[in-house]
């Protein structure tokens, strides 16, 4: 019998489907995803012929060990913990699942824009230790949304924000030309023109090399004053330590994220003695909705590569 290995917290967390599509193609599957442990996990993937993976990196060297491995399906879009090169070498597939959880992550990246504007969550955690104070927040309404990456998630935020009648700034160099859908309200610019006009920069890029620190000191003071950062893409992106240095020297009017360099936080970090910065712990793509269908899609590529057959979104 076909074995897979499945590490991703939240897979079939909200459907019995994905599990029925597996036991259907006669597909033995184990969980371990719930207090993950990196040497177990080292010990157990030789012996299988399938991996469904979330967050925690696959290292090359444990990739090299296993010689029954088909496949690699990411429980997710983004590929930054998965050795892309090292897997096609050794001749196992890797598949993602993108553009799903798109509307969960454009959702949140929304709510954080709403709640650090409007101080939500300061003033309820204010009122909840017995403090009953006004708070002077800011109108979303008609401000200018700066967009770093335009792809399916930054456009669904560009569609929200089309109903707080925003103007966009976007930033993409894969994209040359704004969709129709978008013409009216939508508008292409240099990074530097959406950090420096925005009153909201809302970062939807990968973890690359390219991307990495990409909002560092110099890039952070070019942000007006009183603005807003919001990141629900990808922990590294934005350098922490820079962040903290300008925004307890008063730059910015707050930080909302939903990544982190190194997850979890830890305790320590200055950022978190912040009134004005946010973070939730990567719940982006966690939305019924949203898990249902990449834990559907990551069952159903599990099922056809063991089978024999093409995946869907395979990468490499």
């Amino acid at each position: 019998m076909k074995k897979v290995l499945i590490t991703s917290r939240s897979f079939g967390k909200t459907s019995p489907k994905p599990f029925a599509i597996l036991e259907e193609a006669g597909i033995e599957y184990t969980l371990m995803g719930t207090d993950f442990d990196e040497e177990a996990f080292k010990k157990a993937i030789p012996e299988y012929d399938a991996l469904v993976i979330g967050a925690h990196k696959f290292y090359p060297e444990d990739m090299a060990k296993c010689p029954n491995l088909k496949l690699i399906a990411k429980h997710g879009a983004g590929l930054d913990n998965i050795f892309l090169e090292e897997a096609k070498e050794l001749g196992i597939c890797v598949t993602n699942v993108p553009a799903m959880n798109a509307n969960a992550v454009a959702d949140l990246a929304f709510a954080h824009m709403l709640n650090i504007s409007r101080g939500v969550s300061f003033t309820n955690n204010q009122v909840h230790t017995g403090a009953w104070k006004s708070f002077i927040g800011k109108d979303v309404y008609q401000k200018t949304l700066g967009l770093v990456g335009f792809g399916a998630i930054a456009k669904n935020v560009a569609r929200r924000a089309k109903g707080f009648s925003m103007k966009v700034l976007a930033y993409d160099p894969f994209v040359t030309e704004v969709p129709e859908e978008f013409a009216e309200y939508v508008t292409l610019a240099d990074l530097d023109t959406v950090t420096k006009q925005s009153d909201i920069v809302s970062i939807h890029v990968p973890l690359l090399d390219s991307t990495k620190n990409l909002f560092d000191e110099a890039r952070i003071m070019m942000m007006q004053p009183e603005s807003y950062l919001i990141n629900t893409s990808r922990g590294g992106i934005i350098n922490e330590e820079d962040l903290y240095k300008c925004m307890s020297a008063g730059h910015l009017g707050g930080c909302a994220i939903d990544v982190v360099e190194v997850e979890p936080m830890q305790q320590d970090n200055p950022l978190l003695t912040l009134d004005n910065f946010v973070v939730t712990p990567h719940i982006g793509m966690y939305s019924l909705e949203a898990i249902s269908a990449v834990s559907i899609v990551c069952a159903e590529n599990v099922a056809k590569v063991l089978a024999g057959e093409e995946p869907n979104y395979k990468i490499v």
